[in-house]
């Protein structure tokens, strides 16, 4: 009886959950095809302008793709290296009780509220880094700092399921490695990792998936001028940015530069629901069985 009871609590909270997304999803929907009632779709992905708010309103997506794109770049430079170098280290040559002591550590930088990186990008890292970049070169507001500090927030979790898939690994496949000749590093280099491939990568998928939906970070650090650039010194817009933007009320509900954000939106979903499957896709292709 208690099991059947479990049972149906557990399809009541997947139901809940399918039904809230497909709801999401239809909101989105029936407000982008509004939008695109009165503004052109092609313009929405080739105009280099985005100026909604403005007298002379442009619609053209493309400043703010840039402006995601270069601070998630920026971020999966930073977390992507420094997460892999962590997961090895853990996996190969920490000791267990090292081990058990960093990685909850390390899962406490996740915890963090991302307002508190914003403000630490803002107020630490970009008067940091004009100290150290030519005078007058980088602008108070920035993908740089935004970039840096968004790699390290989701630095835990690129290392944490990194290290998870490292190891998971057999350590018949190890020992083989060692004793063929094989050094240590060689071992977790060319056997390790190329044997974790598949986890890995979904963890870098998952990682850029955090960025590009990251919003804070981005909403304090970077600015709000929507440019088509890749200069991280100056300031950017980024999709969630400018849907914060709008949403703090300064705009007209059912106007079509409220009807902005649900197409903003709906890209930004996309976006990232075609990095889940990437993900999905290449945990199955390259995922390796061990008896």
């Amino acid at each position: 009886m208690k099991e059947k009871i479990i049972e149906r609590v557990l399809l009541l909270c997947s139901l809940i959950t399918i039904f809230t997304t497909i709801g999401i999803i239809g909101v989105l929907i029936f407000e982008t095809i509004n939008f695109f009632r009165e503004v052109s779709v092609i313009d929405f992905f080739t105009d280099t302008e985005w100026t909604p708010l403005f007298s002379q309103k442009r619609f053209g997506i493309s400043p703010l793709l840039a402006g995601t794109f270069l601070t998630t770049i920026i971020a999966m430079f930073v977390a992507v290296p420094l997460g892999l170098t962590i997961s090895v280290y853990l996996s190969e040559y920490a000791p267990r009780k090292l081990r058990s002591a960093i990685k909850p550590s390390l899962e406490i930088l996740a915890a963090v509220p991302t307002v508190v990186y914003g403000y630490f990008a803002l107020v630490f890292v970009t008067p940091l880094l004009q100290q150290v970049l030519p005078a007058d070169s980088l602008s108070g507001f920035n993908a740089l700092s935004a970039g840096i500090v968004m790699g390290i927030m989701i630095l835990p979790l690129v290392s944490s399921l990194s290290e998870d898939a490292l190891y998971a690994v057999p350590k018949s496949l190890r020992e083989g490695s060692l004793a063929l000749g094989s050094t240590r590093f060689q071992t977790a280099v060319k056997v390790v990792v190329p044997a974790a491939f598949s986890g890995i990568s979904v963890a870098i998928l998952l990682a850029v998936s955090r960025a590009i939906g990251e919003t804070m970070i981005v909403a304090i650090a970077a600015g709000q001028q929507p440019r088509l650039t890749l200069n991280p010194l100056v300031p950017i817009e980024t999709m969630t940015t400018f849907i914060v933007q709008v949403s703090q009320g300064d705009v007209q509900h059912d106007s079509v530069e409220y009807r902005t954000i649900f197409a903003v939106g709906i890209t930004l979903f996309v976006l990232t629901f075609i990095l889940n499957n990437i993900s999905f896709y290449l945990k199955r292709k390259y995922q390796e069985v061990y008896e």
